[in-house]
């Protein structure tokens, strides 16, 4: 894996995700990414996360950025909408050990986060692994070529 400082990354989130984005994005901005874009959304008023979710997944797959991260309450709406795209592999996290193996085993390119369910301290501890590990491959890459629905 690139050093931090040297991958373009995405970000994006709904209502329930913002005060954790906006601290993330503080965050990845002292580590100095290649670069970094908030898809939003800009404020904690209610918002749908498919509107934001949808376009950094289709800047995600046109390899405008090499990761993202997305944040909702649970962390699973905004996963499933943005797992529908054919080249996103959104995990979601809520420890630091899954956001290890969802890297080491299935190379996910979105690390998603359940705003609600854990502190910004445990997501910035998770943003570090998941920038810092590496795709295994081996037996792992041949179950990731079945992923996608063709």
């Amino acid at each position: 894996m690139k050093p931090i400082n040297e991958l373009r990354i995405a970000i994006a989130n709904d209502h329930a995700g913002y005060e954790m984005k906006t601290a993330i994005v503080e965050y990845l901005k002292s580590k100095s990414p290649l670069a970094l874009k908030d898809f939003g959304s800009h404020s904690p008023e209610s918002v749908d996360y498919p509107d934001y979710a949808h376009p950094m997944a289709l800047a995600i797959e046109n390899g405008e950025f090499d990761f993202g991260i997305s944040i909702c309450g649970t962390g699973n709406g905004i996963s499933m909408v943005l797992n529908k795209h054919q080249g996103i592999r959104a995990g979601l996290c809520w420890s630091e050990e899954i956001a290890e193996l969802v890297r080491l085993h299935n190379d996910a390119n979105i690390l998603s986060l359940p705003g609600r369910f854990i502190s910004i301290e445990q997501a910035l501890r998770m943003i570090d692994v998941f920038f810092s590990t590496d795709f295994e491959g081996g037996r792992h890459q041949r179950r990731i070529d079945k992923i996608p629905v063709c």
